[in-house]
C-alpha cells in the first residue's frame, strides 16, 4: 500500500534559562518590555506532525511519501529522514522562507516564552496531491494532517475527486476552523483521528453530533492518553483498546504521531481497526520514553514483546512477520 502523509514539517529550538523570568520583570515598565534572556542549554529537535507521522511509518517498513512544504534549511532534516526510510522527494522546498520554526524558552519556574514561526509551510496549499499520485503511479491512502488550511482543504478535495481514501487529522488547527471548512475536512475520511479533547471542538465547529460524524466517517479514532483508544463506527458499540504500559516517561510530546504510525501500518498490512489501534499503541510508548519526536529507537523484538505483555501472544504473532522484515 502506497501511503502519503501531509501535514506540517518543523523543528524545534527549545532553550532553558537558569532563572526565573518574573525577577527580570519591572511592574510599570510592562509597556515597553525589552529583555534578553542568557540561555545555558539548547536542543534542536525535528519536528511536524506529517514528518513524525512519516518517520514511525518508514522505520515500521513502510515507504511513505512525505507531502509538505519547508525551506532550503531541510536538506539535513531530509536526510535523516530518507535514512528512516521516508520518501522527502514530494515536499516543496521554498525559494524565501524557512522550514516553519518552534522557538521557546523555558526558566526554573516552568514558565514558557514562545514563538512560532510558520515559514515555508505556508506553500503548502500549492502542493498538487492529484499530480504527486499519478507521477508516482498512485496513492492508496492520504493521512491529511495540520498545516496551512488552505493546503488541509485542497488535498481534502484533491483525495474526494481522485477516488483516493483519506485519513483527516486536523488536530491543533481545528481551532483555526469555521463550520464549512471543518465539514469538507471530515466528509468522507476512511478515518478520522482526535484526541478527547478534539473530539468535543470537532463536534462544536462542525455542528454535527456524534451519530452525525460517525454517519460520515468509517472509524472514529480517539485516542485518550492513559486511557487507551476508542474506536467508534456507525451501528456498532465503540470498542475500547487499552494503552499498553509504558515505562519512564520521558516526554509525552509525539506519542500521538506514533500512535498514527502504528494504526496506519496495520491498516496497509490490512489489520482490522482494533490490530491497528493496538500496534499503535504499543508504538506510543517508544515516543513516550525517549525525548524528542523521533528520537526513539525501535527494536521490532521489543515492540513485539510489549505488543504480548499488553494484549497477548495472538496479535504479536500476527505482526511479527511484518516487524521482522522491516528489521
Amino acid at each position: 500500500m502506497q501511503i502519503a502523509v501531509a501535514g506540517s514539517i518543523a523543528t524545534d529550538h527549545l532553550m532553558t534559562f537558569p532563572g526565573r523570568f518574573v525577577e527580570q520583570l519591572i511592574a510599570d515598565q510592562l509597556d515597553r518590555v525589552s529583555l534578553s534572556f542568557l540561555a545555558d542549554h539548547l536542543e534542536v529537535r525535528r519536528g511536524g506532525v506529517a514528518a513524525n507521522i512519516a518517520c514511525g511509518l518508514g522505520r515500521l517498513g513502510l515507504r511513505p511519501v512525505l507531502v509538505g512544504a519547508a525551506g532550503a534549511d531541510f536538506a539535513d532534516y531530509a536526510a535523516r529522514l530518507t535514512a528512516d526510510g521516508v520518501d522527502t522527494s514530494a515536499v516543496r522546498i521554498s525559494e524565501t522562507l524557512h522550514t516553519a520554526r518552534f522557538v521557546c524558552t523555558t526558566d526554573t519556574d516552568q514558565n514558557q516564552l514562545a514563538t512560532f514561526y510558520a515559514g515555508a509551510m505556508a506553500e503548502a496549499r500549492s502542493i498538487d496531491l492529484a499530480a504527486l499520485a499519478r507521477r508516482i503511479g498512485g496513492l492508496d491512502l492520504v493521512l491529511i494532517g495540520a498545516d496551512d488550511p488552505e493546503a488541509m482543504l485542497r488535498h481534502t478535495a484533491a483525495a474526494k475527486a481522485e477516488g483516493i481514501a483519506f485519513t483527516a487529522d486536523p488536530s491543533q488547527q481545528l481551532a483555526r476552523l469555521t463550520r464549512a471548512p471543518s465539514r469538507r475536512l471530515v466528509d468522507g475520511a476512511r478515518v478520522l483521528f482526535t484526541n478527547e479533547y478534539e473530539a468535543a471542538l470537532l463536534q462544536e465547529r462542525t455542528g454535527w453530533r456524534t451519530a452525525d460524524v460517525l454517519a460520515r466517517v468509517g472509524t472514529w479514532v480517539t485516542t485518550l492518553g492513559a486511557g487507551g483508544v476508542s474506536l467508534a463506527r456507525a451501528g456498532e458499540e465503540p470498542l475500547r483498546i487499552p494503552a499498553v504500559p509504558a515505562g519512564h516517561i520521558a516526554d509525552p510530546t509525539g506519542a500521538g504521531d506514533a500512535f498514527r504510525a502504528g494504526f496506519l501500518a496495520g491498516a496497509a498490512w490490512h489489520c482490522p481497526p482494533r490490530r491497528a489501534a493496538q500496534l499503535g499503541c504499543a508504538m506510543a510508548t517508544f515516543a513516550l520514553e525517549s525525548i524528542g519526536t523521533q528520537e526513539y529507537k525501535l527494536l521490532p523484538s521489543e515492540l513485539l514483546e510489549r505488543i504480548a505483555g499488553a494484549y497477548g501472544p495472538a496479535p504479536a504473532a500476527e505482526f511479527a512477520p511484518r516487524l521482522e522484515s522491516a528489521s
